[in-house]
């Protein structure tokens, strides 16, 4: 599994290999992805979470493909454009690696009348409608739960009783 220091060290010879100078490497606190570009800061980054779960060589496809999106720019998404720096640059992988994200840590439930439910780092502060649902033609509003737990009361629960 790839460490935090192998990590730092192989992403900063990368970005600065295939970057140059005004670029740069750091890691982020994303849950849900792996590594992100940056544009409007010339950074590329790696989860520090997912890292640990990762291989050094699946780490190093994830900063390829950070960098790729970096040279294509930010218009190019996945398509042909990126798709041609990525193999270029060497990139081999898959547009995403399959790493569970970190359910257990996830704060928000998201739960539909019908019982659907997703996990959720983020909750959106919109109305929103489950998507299981409307393929039935039915519409049906997400309600949002919050997994963190309840705050412990200051008094005893015996110093409630006569």
């Amino acid at each position: 599994m790839s460490t935090p220091a192998w990590t730092r060290t192989r992403g900063e010879a990368l970005v600065a290999h295939h970057l140059g100078r005004g670029w740069s490497f750091g890691f982020d606190r994303a849950r849900a992805r792996a590594g992100c570009c940056h544009h409007d800061k010339r950074l590329i980054t790696c989860s520090a979470h997912l890292i640990a779960h990762m291989t050094d060589e699946e780490t190093e496809q994830v900063i390829l493909h950070e960098i790729a999106h970096a040279i294509a720019g930010a218009a190019a998404g996945h398509g042909p454009v990126w798709r041609a720096v990525a193999d270029r640059l060497g990139y081999t992988g898959r547009r995403t690696v399959d790493l569970p994200t970190a359910d257990e840590t996830a704060r928000w439930l998201a739960r539909c009348p019908s019982g659907h439910e997703w996990l959720r780092h983020r909750r959106t502060s919109r109305r929103a409608w489950c998507g299981t649902c409307a393929k039935a033609g039915l519409r049906s509003e997400i309600t949002w739960w919050d997994r963190r737990p309840a705050p412990r009361s200051s008094r005893s629960s015996r110093s409630s009783r006569s």
